[in-house]
């Protein structure tokens, strides 16, 4: 099985949780990549598993070595620039999920709950 090239935007609660549950699922994914600007638990926790840590601009440079990239930073302004930064790099490849997308992925992989951030904007 061919290996998807991941990367997270964001290692907040929700990235943090996700990124656990990746790290635990690895079968068919290579986290890639991370960007977190606070030092959250989550960024601890990639760091720790070897995963690259960067920023936005990193990850989009990275081009279509990046399969999917999982914005779950809930700030729908970061969401945009990283749709128009891959956008003008003409990168047609990678896929960005939003945070309703994870909650997807967490439903089929994951007996434990998600954290809910209340007032938390979820859409693409």
């Amino acid at each position: 099985m061919e290996k998807q090239n991941i990367a997270i935007i964001g290692l907040g609660r929700i990235g943090s949780a996700f990124l656990s549950e990746m790290l635990r699922k690895k079968e068919g994914v290579n986290l890639a990549y991370a960007a977190e600007q606070m030092d959250t638990l989550g960024k601890a926790k990639a760091i720790a598993a070897g995963i690259k840590i960067g920023s936005l601009d990193d990850i989009v440079a990275m081009g279509d070595r990046i399969d999917v990239v999982f914005e779950l930073t809930g700030l729908p302004s970061v969401r945009k620039e990283l749709r128009e930064k891959i956008t003008a790099a003409n990168n047609r490849h990678t896929v960005i999920a939003s945070e309703t997308i994870v909650r997807v992925i967490w439903a089929l992989i994951s007996d434990e709950a998600l954290p809910v951030i209340e007032g938390r904007k979820t859409g693409y």
